[in-house]
């Protein structure tokens, strides 16, 4: 297991392109990367109600796993994001009972909404963040003229026609992305990035 750095929820937003879906951006505690991650609309609900201090008529899905880990002297002590496969990421849930500890594997919308609740620290592997993370700082600011649209861009590279961008181009896309906050569009083009640097 390598350095785990902490995370912390920074924004959650609608995604531009995918109906329903959200863009959580998890950011590192000591320093300036990102981690943006695609998560459903259900999921994103229910880690904003708990950041909001909300209070819904009836319990949701993970206050019901909080109460029912509580009811039997369960804390969970931590969530770490362990892996990165194609795109997906993998998480667990750190748990306690007495002198017992066990890891339960969980998806990781899942595992920061119970995080929240149960207040405790999100880390993820150092290497995901060097892969997966994005820096605004090194952002450039500079634009070029006739730039396409984000929708049209993402089509572009949906398409067979991705490979006629060059790694450059890609590049300037993801610097527009994050300085115009534009985090599932950055974590799209990022991905497109790392899969030609593995090629």
């Amino acid at each position: 297991m390598g350095r785990k750095i902490e995370l912390q929820i920074a924004d959650i937003a609608p995604s531009g392109s995918t109906s329903g879906a959200y863009a959580m951006v998890l950011a590192e505690a000591d320093g300036n990367r990102r981690l943006p991650i695609v998560i459903g609309g259900v999921e994103a609900q229910a880690i904003a109600i708990e950041l909001e201090k909300m209070s819904p008529s009836r319990p949701l899905t993970h206050d019901l796993f909080k109460h029912l880990a509580q009811g039997f002297d369960i804390d969970v002590e931590e969530v770490l994001i362990y892996n990165l496969v194609e795109g997906i990421f993998f998480a667990k849930l750190i748990a306690r009972l007495g002198n017992r500890t066990a890891e339960i594997d969980a998806r990781t919308s899942d595992a920061v909404a119970i995080a929240v609740r149960f207040n405790c620290p999100i880390f993820c592997e150092e290497f995901i963040l060097e892969s997966a993370g994005i820096n605004p700082e090194e952002a450039d600011a500079a634009e070029s003229e006739g730039e396409i649209s984000s929708e049209e861009f993402l089509e572009i590279l949906d398409s067979s026609e991705s490979n006629q961008i060059s790694i450059e181009d890609l590049q300037k896309q993801l610097d527009q992305a994050l300085e115009q906050e534009e985090y599932e569009k950055a974590s799209r083009i990022r991905d497109e990035i790392n899969k030609r640097k593995q090629a």
